[in-house]
C-alpha cells in the first residue's frame, strides 16, 4: 500500500515561496502538490486554520499534518530571531475566562475517548519527536490568541501566566482539530520578531522564511 502523503499548512503563501509543486486551488485557498506531500494555505487565525484544515480532508486521506510558519517569541524563551522550534503542546489563551481560562466556565472544548481539553492541546508526540531528532530542534510551549500582544509588557504577562514561549494566531486550532480527527499533526515555527514589538522594523521575515526553507526542505526531501 502506498505511503500517505504529508499535509503541510501554512497561514501565507509568504511562509512557503520556497516550495514548487502542481498548482491546485481549494475554495480560494492556494495549494501545491510535490512528490509525497502536498501543501495548503490555511489563511491567518485560528477559525480559517480549524476550518481549512477539517474541509480539506474530510474526503482526503492523510496521517500525518505538519502547520509551519514564522512567530513571535517572549523574551524568556531562550529564543532569538531566525531561531526555530517544534511545539510539543498548543495554548488556547484567549477561551473561557480571563482567569481560569475554559475550565473556570466548568465544561472542556474538547473531549477525546473520554479525555478533556480546556486551553491546553498536545501536539503528536510521536511526530514531534521524530521531527526533534532528525532537524535537531528543541520543543517549546506555544501560545494562540486571535489578538497579538500590543507591547512587551503585554507579552510578559501572557508568557508568565501561560508558561509559555511563543506567540502565533493559528496553532491551538490546529491541534484542537488534529485531536478530533485523529491526525497526528506537528507545528514547526521560525522566529521573526520577538513577542509584543510592533515595530516591523525590527521583524525579520526574511530571516525567519529562509530558516523555515531549511527545515521543511528537509523534511520532504527536497
Amino acid at each position: 500500500m502506498p505511503t500517505l502523503p504529508l499535509l503541510l499548512l501554512s497561514p501565507t503563501r509568504l511562509e512557503a515561496p520556497f516550495l514548487k509543486g502542481q498548482k491546485f486551488d481549494f475554495h480560494g485557498r492556494a495549494g501545491l502538490r510535490g512528490a509525497g506531500w502536498v501543501w495548503l494555505e490555511c489563511g491567518i487565525g485560528k477559525v480559517n486554520t480549524a476550518a481549512t484544515l477539517a474541509a480539506f480532508v474530510q474526503r482526503r486521506r492523510f496521517e500525518r499534518v505538519l502547520l509551519f510558519g514564522i512567530a513571535g517569541a517572549y523574551a524568556d524563551s531562550g529564543l532569538q530571531i531566525g531561531d526555530c522550534a517544534l511545539a510539543e503542546r498548543e495554548i488556547q489563551a484567549d477561551l473561557g475566562v480571563r482567569d481560569g481560562g475554559l475550565k473556570g466556565l466548568g465544561f472542556p472544548s474538547l473531549v477525546v475517548a473520554s479525555r478533556p481539553y480546556h486551553n491546553r492541546f498536545p501536539l503528536d508526540k510521536a511526530f514531534t519527536d521524530e521531527l526533534k531528532s532528525k532537524l535537531g530542534l528543541p520543543g517549546k510551549q506555544f501560545l494562540t490568541r486571535d489578538l497579538v500582544s500590543e507591547n512587551p509588557s503585554e507579552a510578559r504577562q501572557l508568557a508568565r501566566k501561560w508558561e509559555a514561549d511563543l506567540e502565533n494566531m493559528e496553532g491551538a486550532a490546529f491541534a484542537q482539530t488534529c485531536l478530533w480527527l485523529g491526525l497526528a499533526g506537528a507545528e514547526l515555527r521560525a522566529v521573526s520578531n520577538m513577542a509584543g514589538v510592533r515595530d516591523k522594523a525590527q521583524w525579520r521575515i526574511r530571516q525567519a522564511v529562509e530558516a523555515l526553507e531549511h527545515h521543511i526542505l528537509r523534511i520532504i526531501g527536497s
